[in-house]
């Protein structure tokens, strides 16, 4: 597989996931956080280090808003919820194992 392939074939895979976050806004980040250790603010993260490394100019509201599909703070009051008791128990359980 070319370079230009591989390239058009992460950058779909990609897309494809953005999209099924998107389609389960249900899904709040700290349960991604807690199966997979990241996030829809992790992705964020990554698409404006990838954009600084092209020297291209993106700030982290700017990927956020790519990631979401909107606004970080529109997301966040229509759809993000209070963390619970549990979550966050789960959440530091991770953290703390992570960090042994």
């Amino acid at each position: 597989m070319d370079q230009q392939t591989q390239t058009e074939l992460e950058a779909a895979a990609f897309r494809r996931l953005l999209s099924h976050l998107d389609e389960r806004k249900d899904v709040q980040n700290i349960d991604l956080m807690i199966l997979s250790g990241f996030c829809r603010n992790c992705l964020s993260k990554w698409m404006m280090a990838a954009a600084d490394e092209k020297g291209v100019a993106m700030d982290y509201d700017q990927a956020r808003e790519h990631v979401y599909g909107m606004p970080y703070s529109e997301w966040k009051d229509n759809h993000q919820l209070p963390a619970t008791e549990e979550q966050l128990a789960a959440f530091a359980a991770v953290e703390a194992a992570k960090n042994k």
